[in-house]
């Protein structure tokens, strides 16, 4: 990522010169000698390879003889101020006292006319010379330079390509949110290199290229057109553009004929500080467009010496002539009536040449050259100082190169150079932004800055208040292929598309996505659930037979009167107590059956809120106690009927094996059982609160673990036992022949005791979390209703509705139908 501040590439010969013995003591260099455009030599010369021309004229190759030297055409301002701003910086260090005392730097400057192969031609000649040598043994020599001061925006400097702008674009792109571009480059090595180095970058940083196009400024209009429709289609609304600017002009054209606007614009450095460009009211669409531009500064005295060149000057060249013809628009004439006269003055101008409000690359075209100078400085200091050189101890090179990489100073314009392990210096950019001026034209305004020596988050730094968009908007433009996926979704790749194309899919129950984008979503622990928007787990619903749910309220009443109704019975037993009905059916059992059928109803109670450990241990228990203390009752008063039927019969008196001590003892024993079953199930493996998850996903069912199944099938199987042994003794009886047969109605009730828990099994078994309680307490009040009503019910009819019969005539009282 380094490689960055010196955009004109320090580039040091190490090769040597291939030249041919054409004798034993004569070198003739193969083919036509490459002369410098401008040069002046002294004590050690640099080498500086400029594209002076904008073209170069294509020649017809027959290959029937040597072809002729490279003509160029179309002087370029721009590099000429470059070839200008070197010859200032040799000329400084050389006035200095303090920078290679006692030795003067020259130059050799050629032109490469923008082309590849005339670049190649002029970097062969620099390290190789141009002149015949004698020899006795050998062609090979020193370079004719020790340093080239290579191109600044064109593809034979390849370097520039690869390292200025493409590592830099992706983190301007990211940060703003782009993750949908398109691209357009030159197809030449800048684009190429640019554009390759660009995409690697960017698919590190999760950003998508719709589109790659690529165009060179020899190709005919319809390729250009081509690019044209492409970025038309396109959904990208930020576009790169890699691309050199005798390219990027081209291209211009042809998108100001069609009008096309609405496009964010991202440069690279050969064309966003260009103010060719800028001020071209035609390509005011560019309005908006930003990029990283070298950083700017002012070099003190390089205006004066920019308006003090003459073509009169020393050294004379034909190219300060061409260049006073071509900003003044005149001929020097050899008949002596001549347009230019050479008192022209420069100051009165104003052209790309005059304007130094943007000194970038001259700027690094300053320091590139007090690199080399003070790179040799230290090479001279080291072989003892400049007398040694004036015998012939020049610095090699190599040497040169090996010195750069720990030189470091400061220029005057008070930016410190330095280089760092690799010989790369510190990468320093400004953010460029193109905005309109009161004439309608564009200015570059800077919004930002890229400095490598920071650390990584404050690297990029951005005054995005400043910056202007695309169509003059302050809104910053938006270019995705997919809108950002909001918390609680996640993306889903579109088959076939690349990665920044994808649906946002909701996340499924029980996950969640807290972040825009996120590729996953991720699971809620155990005790927790995903919202309604999914994007925060919260607490899962605890749910439980609650006294403040409408089940358990009317749960609660059923009960409570099921506890009023066995008290109105008992109070009414209790005043009849010495009637016929109520001493007929064994009043002692009669009220420690309405006493158990009262807890009965009351342990339904334990059932509802929530469960804790005593609550859990409770319920189980007292229903398993109550019930066998219930049914041992009516096991007792249906004993007694078929007993007593049996102590009338003669010779019989069974009576006295079934008293009242008997049934009191049997209604203990039968209820010691279960508690001896109670016990020991709380001893082993008492019930317990659980939170269960299993029936629901989104909720807790808080419910009371039986412990061990053993002990509650037990528990529920004793008091089925019971039912079933009342259930056959009182079926046995019921056609016996009393005028008043309490066996048929415990025969009912015993029915309908019976057929509710038989229901409740498979009920207790399917229903989920609290219904499972709710069919517990149901089957416990349907079965003591049931006993309550089928059993007492009748009584109460005769003793309030029917007192006549209320006699113990009418109870003892047989019918002849059912006699013996």
């Amino acid at each position: 990522m380094a490689k960055r501040t010196l955009s004109l590439l320090l580039l040091l010969q190490v090769l040597h010169g291939f030249c041919v013995p054409t004798s034993a003591q004569v070198c003739r260099l193969l083919g036509q000698p490459a002369l410098p455009l401008l040069s002046a030599e002294r004590d050690i010369n640099i080498g500086a390879i400029f594209s002076l021309h904008k073209s170069a004229l294509l020649q017809n190759h027959h290959f029937t003889s040597k072809p002729e030297q490279t003509t160029c055409g179309s002087l370029n301002l721009r590099e000429f101020k470059f070839l200008q701003t070197l010859i200032f910086a040799i000329e400084e260090i050389n006035n200095s006292t303090q920078l290679l005392p006692g030795v003067s730097l020259g130059y050799k400057i050629y032109d490469s006319c923008g082309s590849i192969a005339q670049a190649i031609f002029s970097g062969m000649a620099l390290m190789n010379g141009y002149e015949e040598t004698l020899s006795d043994t050998s062609c090979s020599r020193p370079p004719a330079v020790h340093a080239i001061v290579g191109e600044s925006n064109s593809s034979p400097t390849v370097g520039l390509a690869s390292v200025v702008g493409p590592f830099n674009l992706p983190v301007l792109v990211k940060h703003f949110g782009w993750t949908w571009v398109g691209t357009v480059r030159s197809r030449s090595d800048y684009g190429n290199n640019g554009i390759a180095a660009f995409e690697e970058a960017a698919k590190r940083e999760g950003i998508c290229i719709e589109y790659t196009e690529a165009v060179f400024k020899t190709d005919p209009e319809e390729q250009f057109l081509k690019t044209l429709e492409v970025i038309k289609k396109g959904t990208a609304r930020v576009v790169l553009a890699f691309m050199a600017f005798g390219d990027f002009v081209i291209l211009l054209r042809v998108i100001a004929r069609h009008n096309i606007t609405g496009i964010q614009w991202v440069g690279s450095e050969s064309w966003i500080t260009s103010r060719n460009l800028a001020e071209t009211k035609e390509y005011s669409f560019l309005s908006g467009a930003m990029g990283f531009a070298i950083a700017n500064a002012k070099i003190m005295g390089l205006r004066e010496y920019l308006l003090n060149v003459h073509p009169d000057q020393e050294p004379k060249n034909k190219l300060l002539t061409e260049f006073w013809e071509t900003v003044f628009q005149c001929l020097f004439r050899s008949s002596g009536s001549s347009d230019c006269t050479g008192s022209e003055r420069l100051e009165e101008l104003q052209n790309e040449y005059t304007d130094v409000s943007e000194q970038r690359i001259e700027h690094k075209v300053y320091t590139a050259v007090y690199a080399v100078a003070h790179t040799l400085h230290n090479v001279l200091k080291d072989l003892g100082s400049s007398t040694s050189s004036s015998k012939g101890e020049h610095p090699t090179p190599q040497k040169v190169l090996e010195y750069m990489k720990d030189v470091s100073f400061t220029v005057k314009t008070g930016e410190k150079i330095f280089f760092d392990a690799s010989g790369d210096p510190v990468a320093r950019y400004d953010l460029v932004n193109w905005q309109p001026a009161e004439d309608g034209r564009l200015q570059f305004k800077h919004v930002g800055v890229y400095d490598s020596s920071m650390p990584l988050e404050k690297r990029l730094q951005v005054n995005q208040e400043h910056v202007l968009w695309a169509g003059n908007s302050g809104q910053l433009p938006v270019s995705v292929c997919s809108e950002s996926c909001p918390a609680g979704t996640r993306k889903a790749v579109q088959k076939g598309k690349p990665l920044c194309c994808y649906d946002c899919i909701p996340c499924a129950e029980g996950e969640i996505s807290n972040g825009t984008d996120s590729s996953d979503c991720f699971p809620c622990d155990l005790e927790y659930w995903s919202n309604e928007s999914k994007d925060r787990c919260v607490l899962k619903v605890v749910e439980f037979l609650s006294y403040t749910e409408i089940m358990g309220m009317v749960l609660c009443i059923l009960s409570f009167l099921g506890v009023l109704l066995t008290a109105i019975v008992f109070s009414l037993f209790y005043l009849h107590k010495e009637t016929p009905i109520v001493r007929a059916n064994n009043s002692e059992l009669s009220f420690l059956l309405l006493f158990s059928l009262s807890l009965c109803f009351l342990c339904s109670l334990t059932f509802i809120g929530r469960p804790t450990e005593w609550s859990c241990m409770l319920r189980h228990t007292s229903f398993g106690i109550t019930f066998v203390l219930c049914i041992s009752c009516v096991l007792g008063k249906t004993i007694v009927v078929l007993m007593a039927f049996r102590a009338t019969l003669p010779g019989r008196n069974v009576m006295k094996w079934f008293g009242p001590a008997q049934q009191r003892l049997s209604v203990v024993c039968l209820t010691l059982i279960q508690v001896v079953i109670c016990v020991l199930w709380l001893t082993l493996s008492p019930p317990f609160p659980n939170m269960n998850s299993s029936y629901y996903r989104e909720k807790i069912i808080l419910e009371c673990s039986l412990g061990s199944a053993l002990g509650f099938w037990a528990v529920l199987g004793y008091t089925g036992l019971l039912s079933i042994l009342c259930f056959i003794l009182a079926f046995l009886a019921r056609k016996l022949p009393d005028n008043f047969n309490e066996a048929k109605f415990i025969t009912f009730s015993m029915l309908i005791f019976c057929a509710v828990w038989l229901t409740f099994i498979p009920a207790y078994v399917s229903s989920p979390g609290k219904f499972t309680v709710a069919v517990q307490i149901f089957a416990i009040l349907a079965s003591s209703f049931g006993l309550l009503l089928c059993i007492f019910a009748p009584k109460c009819y005769i003793i309030l509705l029917k007192p006549e019969k209320n006699t113990k005539k009418q109870i003892m009282g047989k019918s002849s139908s059912k006699a013996l």
